[in-house]
């Protein structure tokens, strides 16, 4: 019997800050090279070194300006801000790599499912099978109102269109059969038209008669990506992911979720092990756990703990200036917020018995130690079946992921948790065979 193995997956922005609001203030982080394709060319070289299942960029369509009202808190203190496009930096990291899966977020609430199925085939064509989608509907009224809309539907909106999306593009994908692309010199034959069909879907909310130009791609859909924390999320996750991404508190609250959304699979006619729950951490190693500790000190030290506020009203939705407690929270959020980063700050409040205000302005938990008890730490969640795996946040970048690929990794490996080598030539199969 082949030992089950984990699974791990990079989060990155096309910016210096991800989940870590004081991180690009540190000596160590690269801010001369956000504009510069080279940045991207070494994390991805790195994460594929280090035989990353896949990388993926999270995504906003717009500048934050919930917290007080306006982007001027995001701007200066650094907040999680795309610079650029992914989709214009994940060629460029398609281009220096062979093996390593190469995420999108991609907005079903916002954009076209023509227009999505188009670019991820593109994609998945030039990168020869290493594509992911990250599937979200969006959870902010700036987002919306950069589309031309008054605000962000609700969330039960939100998902019913998104399963017409997800539905639609793979209809798209479908569109062209296996060995549609003859190229037959001497028969006069480019295209076998009698394997190219009209896709004609028709819902509610999209519709789409196809077909794609693009003719079938080596993984025909890509790997579909999905972090719904909410009740209708997790159904969504049960029906589509392949890859989960979540933010509990605990390591209880990861194994209740995992238990959780493995179980609806079975409605939708899939096994547990078709889909892989990654929960995100982010780290400091030292060679000493005594170096650790000062390391992760200092770092904490960068936060400004009105940054944190500002992170936390951007993901949950809400003013947090203006908020003293889960019951405000929720008559001002509306429509938006994003459940899950709900979910680990009032998990963190029950336990811990802190107070909201106290929760919303505590940076997120950070795994400090060196490389063997980082190891050990995720041994024991991915050994107790509380996952299959885990997103790996920065902290500061890159030295955080050099730190990680150079030292927990090959501890990982030596312990025979993780791949020494790709066994597939495709994302998918990658997944399949870690």
């Amino acid at each position: 019997m082949t030992r089950r193995r984990m699974h791990l997956v990079a989060y990155l922005k096309t910016g210096p800050t991800a989940n870590h609001p004081g991180a690009w203030r540190h000596p160590e982080a690269a801010l001369d090279d956000i504009f510069d394709p080279a940045r991207y060319e070494h994390i991805a070289r790195l994460l594929e070194a280090a035989r990353f299942d896949a990388c993926f960029y999270a995504d906003t369509f717009g500048l934050p300006d919930i917290h007080g009202g306006s982007f001027d808190a995001y701007l200066r203190m650094g907040g999680q801000i795309s610079y650029l496009d992914p989709l214009v930096v994940l060629p460029i990291m398609a281009r220096v790599t062979q093996h390593l899966g190469l995420g999108a977020t991609l907005s079903t609430t916002l954009l076209h499912p023509y227009w999505i199925a188009r670019t991820l085939a593109s994609l998945d064509m030039l990168s020869a099978g290493r594509m992911a989608w990250n599937v979200v509907t969006s959870a902010t009224d700036l987002e919306a109102r950069n589309f031309g809309m008054e605000g962000i539907p609700g969330k039960e909106e939100r998902y019913d269109r998104a399963e017409e999306v997800v539905e639609a593009c793979c209809a798209l994908w479908e569109s062209w059969q296996e060995g549609a692309l003859v190229a037959d010199r001497e028969g006069g034959v480019f295209i076998d038209p009698s394997k190219v069909r009209y896709t004609n879907f028709e819902g509610r909310w999209v519709r789409t008669r196809g077909p794609l130009s693009i003719p079938r791609t080596p993984q025909v859909r890509p790997v579909l990506m999905q972090a719904g924390s909410s009740d209708r999320g997790r159904d969504f996750a049960a029906r589509w992911a392949e890859i989960i991404f979540c933010t509990p508190h605990s390591k209880a609250d990861a194994l209740a979720f995992t238990t959780d959304v493995k179980a609806r699979m079975a409605k939708f006619g899939r096994a547990p092990e078709d889909c892989r729950v990654l929960p995100s951490f982010m780290t400091v190693i030292g060679e000493t756990e005594s170096i650790a500790q000062e390391k992760f000190e200092h770092l904490q030290s960068l936060i400004d703990p009105e940054a944190q506020r500002m992170l936390n009203s951007a993901l949950m939705g809400v003013d947090l200036s203006k908020v003293a407690s889960p019951e405000e929270m929720r008559a001002a959020q509306g429509n938006q917020g994003i459940v899950g980063s709900q979910d680990r700050v009032l998990q963190m409040m029950r336990q811990e018995k802190i107070a909201f205000s106290e929760a919303v302005a505590k940076p997120r938990a950070l795994l400090v130690g060196t490389a063997q008890t980082i190891a050990d730490t995720l041994e024991d969640y991915f050994t107790s079946g509380a996952c299959d795996g885990f997103i790996i946040t920065p902290t500061v970048h890159p030295r955080m992921f050099e730190e990680f690929c150079r030292l927990v990794v090959p501890e990982l490996q030596r312990r025979g948790l993780f791949r020494t080598e790709y066994a597939g030539a495709t994302l998918r199969e990658n997944l399949a065979r870690p």
